[in-house]
């Protein structure tokens, strides 16, 4: 069979090859695993149980479609309700189980959802203090056993014969350019807004990105499976897995990765950059404990690393060298991700090129893609092939989509792929999606002719007051290869120079300066200690030296808090708000810019 909607998958890997594990999750500490058969059983009865509740696709059209909501961690349950929804025609709202009550209820009021799933006790208190301002919503679902509300389970136990066969025809009339999912976007500003994905949209981007990477068919490997899946990078990946026989198993949570990594040893799993960071980090926190001989080892493969390059050979006696580090070193990292891993790709934001080096060298396969939730979403991915990766790059574009830069740079794209447009926001689509051409936003250059690599956000760039373009991104990507820089701002637009507000890691600056005997007490009290300042002066000055003279960081602030989603500073996907980190300190930014006359 060929594939065209998103819930094919399950039928496809019936007839291709049925696994013991399609899906796996920890309960009560041991994996218990889902087979393929026993996940198209429950999806079959899920989506009977939802045409007894009322449930349905109606006419296929996203205004009369109904919409069911989903607020949960990465869990089997989370796909039975995704295929179990589309397969009666109905449209799945995922939202981040991080998202706050005010662009909860604006979503589900938005999409007008009809019945919503939610994972554990503390994600239905969110839903329950807002529930009674959405007007739509009919009823409530946990997927954890909870007092008081009804379990996903009694859905399972309302399908009949007579309704499941009526699934059946459903299935087989949905059309591929029916809607799948409404992906609403936070961004860094402004209102969420609905992208609409058609079945079309995510299988034909999967399929693409699955002949590019490429993923083989693999029916004995594993993958872990952490990032958001209401995001649609894991969305899109999941069903590649799916489409490839490759068993999926879900992280416990984010703060079991490791532990989850070294049991379940997969091939492979998908990441943003922030947790690449905080993985090195780590790993060189662990370096510095190190003494003697082990820790002028550790340091001196680490060197090494960073020289990296996977087009360019070092030279027999570099790669000599690079072989030992892998032996003594570099085999402790890769045990400490189980030992088995094949590829990593990250997206969502740019990563540091210094971690790309230092990964791949150490036989950590690590590739970087792109793409917009706009266009479901991957764009370009460096390759296994070899001549199709370049660090520094997010890759070739995949097969079988369009891709071109405008005159001033920004990256658009053509395809089966490009969404249908934003839910009720014709004047967002009208001005996003131009002639089938989906504008990203998203400034690029082509490198070697063949490399697209990512240079800044069109809306990102500012002019200083002496008419000088800024972009900001890659000069905060550079400094952030600092372990004592958690996240940092650059600021100046209008302004004679740029200046840069900067959160500390604090747990590296503890260290820090307890080795240098300066007493740590507060964030507050740390930022203030003047050899800490020094110490960040030498920072600024070292990376200064990478940029133009009006890139330069010419003053800097260092802020106590720590930034996060539940604070405001981050997006889901742990990118900075821009508006909200320039209007919660914009104190600051002012005092550096105290006297400058304009």
């Amino acid at each position: 069979m060929t594939p065209k909607r998103l819930f094919d998958a399950v039928e496809y890997q019936l007839s291709n090859s049925p696994k013991e594990d399609m899906m796996a999750a920890k309960i009560n500490g041991q994996w218990k695993k889902y087979s393929t058969h026993e996940v198209a059983d429950i999806v079959k009865k899920f989506s009977a149980g939802l045409l007894q509740l009322g449930v349905s696709g109606n006419d296929f059209n996203e205004e009369s479609s109904d919409k069911i909501a989903i607020i949960s961690n990465n869990r089997p349950e989370w796909i039975f309700t995704d295929l179990a929804v589309q397969q009666v025609g109905a449209i799945l709202v995922p939202v981040y189980p991080t998202t706050n009550p005010l662009e909860l209820e604006f979503i589900l009021n938005d999409a007008a959802v009809k019945y919503i799933f939610v994972s554990n006790k503390e994600l239905l208190d969110k839903v329950e203090g807002i529930k009674e301002k959405v007007t739509s919503l009919k009823g409530i679902y946990s997927f954890d056993e909870i007092a008081g509300i009804e379990n996903y389970t009694s859905i399972l136990s309302l399908a009949t014969d007579e309704n499941i066969q009526k699934v059946q025809e459903i299935k087989a009339s949905i059309p591929e350019d029916h809607i799948a999912t409404f992906i609403y976007t936070s961004g860094t500003t402004g209102t969420p807004k609905g992208v609409m994905l058609t079945h079309k949209n995510i299988v034909s981007d999967a399929f693409f990105s699955k002949e590019s990477f490429p993923f083989e068919d693999q029916p004995t490997a594993k993958v872990l499976s952490f990032l958001p899946l209401n995001h649609i990078f894991e969305k899109c990946v999941t069903y590649i897995y799916f489409f490839s026989s490759i068993s999926i198993y879900y992280a416990e949570s984010m703060d079991t990765i490791g532990d989850n990594l070294k049991e379940v040893q997969p091939n492979g799993f998908t990441t943003v950059p922030r947790l690449l960071e905080k993985v090195f980090e780590k790993i060189l926190a662990t370096g510095h404990q190190l003494t003697g001989i082990k820790r002028k080892l550790f340091f001196w493969s680490l060197a090494l690393a960073e020289k990296y390059d996977n087009n360019v050979s070092g030279g027999a006696w570099y790669n000599l060298q690079l072989a030992i580090a892998n032996k003594l070193v570099f085999t402790k990292w890769r045990a400490a991700l189980g030992g088995n891993v094949e590829f990593i790709v990250t997206g969502g934001a740019a990563c540091q090129e210094k971690l790309l080096r230092i990964f791949n060298a150490a036989q950590i396969p690590v590739y970087e893609g792109y793409g917009p939730t706009e266009n479901s979403p991957v764009i370009s991915v460096n390759r296994k092939a070899k001549g199709l990766s370049k660090f520094g790059t997010v890759g070739p574009p995949i097969n079988g989509i369009e891709v071109k830069l405008e005159e001033d740079g920004e990256i658009c794209v053509r395809g089966t792929t490009v969404m249908k447009g934003y839910y009720k926001r014709p004047d967002l689509t009208a001005e996003t999606v131009i002639d089938g051409w989906l504008h990203t936003g998203d400034i690029g250059v082509w490198d070697e002719g063949k490399f697209l690599k990512i240079t800044d956000r069109k809306k990102e760039l500012f002019k200083t007051s002496g008419g000088k373009y800024v972009a900001p991104g890659p000069i905060e990507n550079k400094f952030k290869e600092s372990p004592f820089i958690e996240q940092m701002l650059i600021v100046g637009p209008g302004r004679k120079f740029v200046s840069a507000v900067i959160a500390p890691s604090f747990a590296t600056l503890k260290t820090w300066m307890n080795q240098r005997g300066i007493n740590f007490t507060t964030n507050e009290a740390a930022i203030k200690e003047p050899k800490v300042i020094e110490m960040f002066q030498g920072i600024v000055d070292k990376y200064n030296q990478f940029f133009n003279h009006v890139e330069q960081v010419k003053k800097f602030a260092l802020l106590s808090d720590e930034w996060g989603v539940n604070t405001g500073e981050m997006t889901p996907k742990l990118s900075v708000k821009r508006k909200v980190v320039t209007e919660k300190y914009k104190d600051v930014i002012e005092g550096m810019y105290v006297g400058d006359k304009e």
